[in-house]
């Protein structure tokens, strides 16, 4: 199963390493998605650490989207991402996510982890597009609502670097399989 490149409008962006001087893009369309947006403070801390990287997806010199994401042994582990409101369905969002799929290797990072809020469907669904799955639940996740978040994975497979799905071992699939 490959992530989806499906039948969505598809807006041609650059993909390249936010700089600083993308920061007020960011932060527009951090406080355009987010109840409880990042702040400057907040990305300049994150950004300063060294295994944090933030990329941004431009469209005409416009920042259109970025993602902000953290390099681990054996992951990679999405902190923020978001799309601008006006551009979304634009494929801008499956194009950042198949960038970061394609730095992911079996001798190295083979999946990808992010956090998303339990009432978040459409990012939910969106994850899910792109061969992610739901693997746990975190109760009280977030501190500005003690909202529970879902951990969505996209893991690459050991033999031929498709698409693992992650499979949950509890008592319902036991009793499904039987």
């Amino acid at each position: 199963m490959e992530p989806s490149s499906s039948s969505e409008p598809h807006l041609d962006v650059q993909i390249r390493w936010l700089i600083r001087r993308d920061m007020e893009d960011v932060l527009r369309i951090e406080k355009s998605t987010y109840g409880q947006a990042w702040t400057d403070e907040d990305f300049l801390t994150c950004l300063r650490q060294r295994n944090c990287i933030g990329m941004v997806a431009e469209h005409d010199q416009k920042i259109v989207g970025f993602m902000i994401y953290e390099l681990h042994k054996s992951r990679l582990h999405i902190l923020n991402f978001a799309v601008d409101p006006e551009c979304r369905r634009g494929g801008i969002g499956t194009q950042m996510v198949l960038r970061l799929i394609d730095k992911l290797s079996q001798q190295r990072r083979n999946e990808i982890l992010i956090e998303i809020r339990e009432r978040d469907l459409e990012t939910q669904l969106f994850f899910q597009k792109q061969s992610f799955k739901a693997v746990c639940v975190l109760r009280s996740h977030f501190d500005d609502t003690e909202e529970d978040a879902y951990t969505m994975q996209f893991r690459l497979d050991a033999q031929n670097g498709a698409v693992e799905l992650y499979a949950p071992r509890n008592r319902i699939s036991d009793i499904e399989a039987a």
